[in-house]
């Protein structure tokens, strides 16, 4: 395996998914100019759509959805992985998920994840978001293999945003053989000022692995707030590329999966982990989410 630019695109992400395609072609464009082989985007790239009513009539199936058909065709021309952070995608029962897309060189959708985790909350700030309301969770933890022009193999692990709060997800990957793992987000200013940056490291600390985190930023059309700073961070936890700010932007950095092997054999805690139960006094054992294996 060797060496490879990812890049991150930061966006700021307005109610119309066809002024935001124009958005998403002009940074991929940027981020393939700049030698990236993966492009990851942040959540919600195709639209951040408030109102319930807006947002039924904004978003379709993912064979009618603009963002997906620009993505196949630049991902084919520019012969780069494009990973859609996340888009809204109309499913088959009427509801929506909120679904990341990984389209290879050749233009073909590789994987695709819907988010497990639904950022339902009620902030200090006054904010309240039921992300439940509108969207159906998925129910699978995603890991691929990256692999063709530019990439000389990963294995790239899958999360939207709230996932970040849930370190099982990502430890999961990670034993899967995820040297890769992405957070694309929308997080809130609130939030993002509080927990971003550790998180982010704190994944990829614990599981070995690099973190791309492609995120939105600004004050958007339908009145959310995001915090930007999309960043880049290898398996020692060291930031290698930030924007740090709100603006959009393009933030490239090299990916070595050899340094994640490094990183793994000499804090060999993936190797180490062993299952275990809780006892809390009760008469069984509490049940375990997300397990060491």
């Amino acid at each position: 395996m060797g060496a490879f630019k990812a890049a991150a695109i930061q966006m700021r992400s307005g109610t119309s998914p066809e002024r935001n395609a124009v958005d998403l072609e002009r940074l991929v464009r940027e981020a393939a100019g700049q030698g990236a082989a993966y492009v990851q985007t942040p959540e919600m790239t195709g639209a951040l759509v408030r109102d319930s009513r807006a947002r039924a009539a904004s978003f379709t199936s993912e064979d009618k959805d603009i963002i997906v058909s620009t993505s196949r065709r630049l991902a084919k021309e520019l012969g780069i992985f494009l990973h859609i952070g996340s888009t809204a995608i109309l499913r088959a029962d009427g509801k929506l998920a909120n679904r990341a897309l990984l389209f290879g060189p050749d233009g073909a959708t590789i994987a695709t994840y819907d988010k497990i985790h639904m950022f339902d909350v009620d902030l200090d700030n006054g904010e309240s978001w039921r992300e439940s309301a509108a969207y159906e969770p998925g129910t699978a933890a995603v890991v691929t293999e990256i692999s063709g022009p530019g990439i000389d193999g990963a294995r790239l692990g899958f999360a939207v945003c709230y996932d970040l709060r849930f370190p099982q997800l990502f430890r999961a990957e990670a034993l899967a053989g995820a040297d890769l793992l992405s957070v694309p987000a929308a997080f809130t200013r609130q939030t993002g000022e509080a927990h971003w940056h550790v998180l982010l490291r704190a994944r990829a600390i614990e599981n070995g692995a690099y973190v791309v985190a492609a995120a939105q930023g600004g004050l958007h059309e339908d009145g959310r707030e995001t915090y930007g700073h999309s960043l880049i961070v290898d398996p020692w936890g060291r930031i290698v590329a930030e924007a740090a700010h709100d603006e959009p932007a393009v933030i490239v950095a090299e990916i070595d999966p050899a340094q994640s092997a490094a990183a793994r054999k000499k804090i060999p805690n993936l190797k180490n982990a062993r299952d275990f139960a809780v006892n809390a006094g009760s008469a069984e054992a509490l049940p375990l989410r997300g397990a060491a294996s």
